[in-house]
């Protein structure tokens, strides 16, 4: 395997790592509850799970 005779500048370095961004997640709005949500992800609403506008899941009730 062919290795580097002599070792990379910091500034070479530095250069290759400018392109490693974070990026902030995309926000919707659900059309049913109104609740902000990252796309693509099921949101919880008052106890309910919601996916696409849809209900998904309710929770159950505790037992006594």
């Amino acid at each position: 395997m062919p290795n580097p005779k002599r070792r990379h500048s910091q500034q070479r370095s530095a250069k290759r790592r400018t392109h490693y961004k974070a990026t902030a997640p995309t926000l919707s709005v659900d059309s049913t509850t109104g609740v902000i949500h990252v796309r693509h992800r099921a949101h919880v609403s008052e106890g309910k799970l919601f996916y696409k506008g849809k209900l998904v899941a309710e929770k159950a009730p505790l037992k006594a």
